[in-house]
């Protein structure tokens, strides 16, 4: 197939992570995918074999995501808008694709309706057995919303949309818990297990390996965690261990250099880890945010991890994830308002002392098993237009 995956990412990088392995999957299974990328450009994302066109890049002003800023912080005119409109048509019509994966839409990200909309009307306008069958590829714990705007987006799925790829396992959460409107598509929906990084992972080597490694997603909101680790690690059994401490490429300079002061020479600090799972994969602790992505790394890692979930400006989806998590035994969570060193040291000791072993296993594969599903719904797909 030819493969049209357009991802947004607006504070954080998790979307454009899950959405760059899947791509890799497809990648590897054959398919010529294309990248569409309306975020902030990130050095190594999408991986090698997958190409890119990058959108004018937007994000958002700041964790309520209410208001949308280009690469300069200036916000997000008509013209702006008209212009990346115009753009991802034009990336449509001359890729052609077989299959149009949309990434967390309508589920999420209905900030660029302006520009998915226009795109999903404009597919099913064209010649009905030439069009591209149409995918969202969604989470599987979403952020709480009012029953009219599920209904509301059960409707656009009905109408535009041939296949919801469910990025989870339902033994560990059930779509219908955060979409009352699951029974309404059922039909279009399809669970691919946990996308979380392959088997055959790249390891660090050797002098790159470290005992922990904490790190805050992309920075833009992450600094009390990084604080209170830096605070507690000399108060942990770990405390003679190795640490790596990575901030995000979103945090401010004045931050990270504070946070540099603090850490002194016991602490090796990064901005950026483009292979964070790998790091994870060989370190005894994690301690992180509860995101999809870094939530995946673990859980195919297997070590011990605290979870520190994001809940500014309303957000759940987090805190969900690690409720979960501490109650399989697979983690310890410490929530935002109580967290500092402290706390932390008790949240460290606890995680050590949890073992694995005595959880359920749940399915990882779902960058590989969405790749396969694709094809297979794309060969019937066909066989029914």
């Amino acid at each position: 197939m030819k493969v049209m995956f357009y991802v947004q990412h607006l504070l954080g990088i998790g979307h454009l992570v899950r959405a760059s392995r899947i791509a890799a999957a497809l990648a590897e299974a054959g398919h010529q995918v294309t990248m569409v990328s309306g975020g902030m450009p990130v050095s190594g994302f999408p991986p090698a074999g997958v190409g890119l066109e990058q959108l004018k890049p937007l994000r958002t002003a700041d964790g309520s995501f209410s208001s949308l800023v280009d690469e300069t912080g200036a916000p997000a005119d008509d013209g702006l808008r008209d212009n990346r409109r115009r753009q991802l048509l034009a990336v449509h019509d001359s890729l052609q694709p077989d299959c149009l994966v949309i990434e967390a839409y309508p589920f999420a990200r209905r900030q660029m309706r302006f520009e998915l909309a226009p795109l999903l009307e404009h597919v099913h306008a064209g010649n009905r057995v030439s069009r591209a069958m149409v995918v969202s590829s969604v989470r599987d714990i979403l952020q709480p919303r009012t029953a009219e705007r599920d209904k509301a987006t059960a409707e656009v799925v009905r109408r535009h949309f041939d296949l919801v790829l469910v990025h989870g396992d339902e033994a560990f959460a059930r779509f219908g818990e955060t979409f009352s409107e699951t029974d309404s598509i059922a039909d279009r929906l399809a669970y691919t297990g946990m996308v979380a990084p392959p088997l055959d992972q790249a390891l660090p080597p050797a002098g790159k390996r470290y005992d922990v490694v904490v790190s805050a997603g992309g920075g833009a909101v992450g600094t009390a965690l990084l604080n209170a680790s830096i605070g507690a690690r000399q108060m942990t059994r770990l405390a003679g261990a190795r640490w790596l401490v990575v901030t995000g490429p979103n945090l401010p300079g004045d931050q990270f250099e504070a946070l540099q002061q603090a850490a002194g020479s016991t602490v090796t600090l990064s901005r950026f880890e483009p292979a964070l799972a790998g790091l994870i994969a060989c370190a005894r602790l994690s301690i992180s945010q509860a995101g999809y992505n870094t939530v995946a790394d673990v859980l195919r890692a297997g070590c011990a991890s605290v979870l520190v979930p994001f809940e500014g400006k309303g957000e759940q989806e987090q805190l969900l994830r690690a409720g979960r998590l501490e109650a399989s035994g697979r983690g310890v969570m410490v929530r935002e308002a109580g967290l500092n060193a402290s706390a932390l040291v008790q949240a460290i000791e606890r995680a050590l002392d949890l073992d694995p072993a005595l959880a359920p296993d749940l399915s990882l594969d779902g960058a590989a098993s969405s790749a396969a599903l694709l094809a297979f719904r794309y060969d019937s797909f066909r066989r029914n237009l």
